[in-house]
């Protein structure tokens, strides 16, 4: 290996040696810090023999540190033009697929593999919802925008907690770990991110669920109960419904807990008693 793409200097001999010209539509921001890919495979718990499924590798820095701690690497890049780089860096060491990661046949991923990935921001929510839904991976730990991240973890109350923050919760515990300072990449972002794990709870996806959430939050101006309505279900149950649960005909969904919420959901569903 004549070069290490997990420090700037080596970052830039790969690139000009390959001829390769970073693209600001794929949001290539590559990351050179090796602390940082350390404390990313550390996070994930990646031990020898470990299947790793890896997105956007880009000039492979984090593909490096998984593939020294012994993982088997599956690594899978949009960006073609960067395959003789990545062959180089890795030594033919990782499966490299050249596709679009939101066509990859994640339901084919053997169960218990561990995704660990800088994520490109542009598709980071549907690839997150994407990878949870097929409940094959015992641990997820992605870099996102910091905005992202916020709300995946969002908790009640805060501005940030909404159908995104439950729809992935209801798939998988989430912890922030730490931010990450534009500094870090090469071209730096012009914002921060961080480091999310997550640990599937093997719940699996309720469209009927998601729907609900959708319309509790469709107007957060407006209480739980008029979004409902306005959502299509009927005001006497949802009346009944909250009563059941003591719950205040004015509340807005963002005050309510997850469980309260699905609590919720579930009586709307009940089949109507008959008499």
């Amino acid at each position: 290996m004549d070069a290490d793409p997990r420090t700037k200097r080596g970052l830039l001999d790969l690139l000009g040696r390959h001829g390769v010209r970073l693209s600001k539509g794929l949001g290539q921001h590559f990351l050179v810090d090796r602390n940082l890919l350390a404390f990313v495979v550390r996070a994930a718990g990646v031990a020898a023999g470990d299947r790793v499924y890896e997105i956007g590798p880009g000039a492979g820095g984090l593909t490096l540190s998984l593939l020294e701690a012994g993982a088997r690497v599956t690594a899978i890049e949009k960006d073609r033009r960067l395959a003789p780089l990545l062959l180089e860096v890795t030594g033919g060491k990782a499966e490299l697929v050249f596709t679009d990661a939101l066509a990859y046949p994640w339901e084919g991923v053997p169960e218990g593999s561990l995704l660990v990935a800088n994520l490109p921001y542009n598709v980071a929510t549907p690839l997150i919802l994407r990878l949870l839904a097929v409940g094959r991976f015992s641990r997820l730990v992605v870099m996102v925008q910091r905005e992202v991240a916020a709300r995946l973890s969002a908790r009640p109350g805060s501005r940030d907690y909404g159908p995104l923050a439950l729809r992935v919760q209801h798939l998988a515990m989430v912890e922030r770990l730490r931010d990450v300072p534009p500094t870090v990449f090469f071209p730096p972002p012009e914002v921060t991110s961080a480091v999310v794990r997550l640990l599937p709870s093997g719940a699996r996806p309720d469209p009927g669920y998601f729907a609900f959430l959708d319309a509790a939050f469709r107007n957060r101006r407006k209480t739980l109960r008029k979004n409902l309505e306005a959502g299509g279900y009927e005001r006497e149950r949802v009346v009944a419904a909250m009563a059941e649960l003591g719950l205040d005909l004015r509340v807005r969904a963002e005050a309510l807990s997850p469980e309260a919420l699905r609590g919720l959901y579930a009586r709307l569903m009940r089949p109507p008693s008959t008499r």
